[in-house]
């Protein structure tokens, strides 16, 4: 382990995930899995009337950093769309490449700049951020489906 990449502050996120658990009732359901590292995560969602997050819960098993991620989407990701996450995701990967030095929607994902390095932990990383993407589309689309 990296001094640098594992931080006290990834260290702190790590084992403060909120949301953990699952939904009773859900729009949506996601179970993601990092072929590279194995980490892996499930996603409930529910979604209010405007497409957006009234619920959410989060089952995590991942490193560090995957647990860092998962602990900064659980603050961020009610009352967000599909959109803004989607972005999100477009934005946390590019940062992890090298191709832009922050995210600007949601700084607190910066922390991971010292990841770019580290490229067999960056599906770990973004892995939360496209469960919850992916859900969030998952039950937009459902939705739809039925209103049809």
């Amino acid at each position: 382990m990296s001094g640098a990449l594992y931080t006290t502050e990834i260290l702190r996120l790590a084992t403060s995930i909120p949301h953990l658990g699952q939904l009773d009732h859900r729009d949506a359901h996601v179970e993601k899995r990092s072929p590279v590292c194995g980490s892996r995560i499930a996603v409930d969602v529910r979604l209010d009337d405007k497409g957006r997050v009234a619920a959410f819960a989060q089952t995590v098993n991942a490193c560090a950093l995957g647990q860092a991620s998962a602990s900064i989407l659980g603050r961020y990701v009610i009352a967000r769309s599909a959109e803004e996450l989607e972005s999100v995701c477009a934005a946390l990967a590019a940062l992890l490449q090298g191709a832009n030095d922050e995210v600007r929607q949601l700084p607190a994902l910066n922390i991971f700049v010292a990841a770019q390095g580290h490229s067999a932990r960056h599906a770990s990383i973004r892995l939360p951020f496209e469960a919850a993407a992916e859900a969030v589309l998952m039950a937009a689309r459902l939705r739809q489906a039925h209103a049809a």
